[in-house]
């Protein structure tokens, strides 16, 4: 649902007034509330997915997800200064909400290592 609020007014050029500039940062962290709820709901659907706990923690892929991260932030002129640390910390938030759901989904489930084939 769109929120008449959600509007955009002014660029940043364009601000003339912090009333302004509020304004514009307050619909920008709705907007970016939910493309974080988005973001969790797939480290849901991983931990969901994933049949072993070893392998929520992914070195490589969180350098690759930086990588690409870093690379359309130059796109977009948002300095690597904020762009890497907020991944950064975004990313380790995510491992962490991740094993919590994965041990949640198991901890009724029969272990693994009793089931003989």
């Amino acid at each position: 649902m769109t929120n008449s609020d959600d509007t955009r007014r002014n660029t940043g050029a364009e601000c003339q007034s912090m009333i302004d500039v509020r304004y514009e940062v307050d619909r920008l962290d709705r907007t970016l509330v939910a493309l974080i709820a988005e973001r969790q709901s797939y480290m849901d659907a991983a931990a969901r997915i994933k049949g072993d706990r070893n392998t929520v923690r992914d070195p490589a892929r969180i350098e690759d997800v930086v990588s690409k991260v870093l690379a359309e932030a130059a796109k977009h002129g948002l300095s690597p200064s904020i762009a890497e640390p907020v991944w950064r910390t975004m990313i380790e938030q995510c491992i962490q909400h991740e094993f919590v759901e994965w041990d949640a989904l198991r901890e009724d489930a029969p272990e693994a290592s009793n089931v003989t084939a």
